[in-house]
């Protein structure tokens, strides 16, 4: 029973965890984490976070993210995949496609690709067959 009650405790820690890929660091392959990361080097590979990530001014990717929340101020190539807010400040340099639920587009940020906002699409759409089966 101890035995469960710490390790309940030592996964909640870990979701809360920062992590910092630091400029002048390039690493090729996949990083995967529970808690927040912010990418001032060069990442070639995928992000994947049930967390926030953060792509630093200075900061490089080159392959996709999958995350809960996304900050990008820096280049990413690749697809862009956010559960809830995307926010793009104005050095965001993007080529690539987005999926997001919410996005926020700084003045001078480049973006290049397709966006799709499928929770907001889907909720439209039951919206209205709701209406035309109701009035059928």
């Amino acid at each position: 029973m101890f035995k469960s009650s710490k390790s309940m405790g030592k996964q909640t820690e870990l979701e809360g965890t920062r992590n910092h890929i630091s400029a002048g660091t390039t690493i090729t392959g996949d990083i995967e984490t529970t808690g927040d990361i912010r990418l001032d080097g060069k990442l070639v590979g995928t992000i994947q976070s049930k967390g926030k990530v953060v792509i630093g001014e200075g900061g490089k990717l080159e392959g996709e993210i999958l995350c809960t929340n996304a900050n990008i101020s820096g280049s990413v190539k690749g697809k862009v995949s956010v559960e809830e807010l995307l926010s793009l400040q104005a050095t965001a340099n993007i080529h690539g496609d987005i999926e997001t639920s919410k996005l926020s587009i700084e003045p001078g940020a480049n973006f290049t690709g397709a966006c799709s906002m499928g929770a907001t699409i889907k909720d439209i759409n039951q919206n209205t067959s709701a209406r035309q089966e109701k009035t059928a």
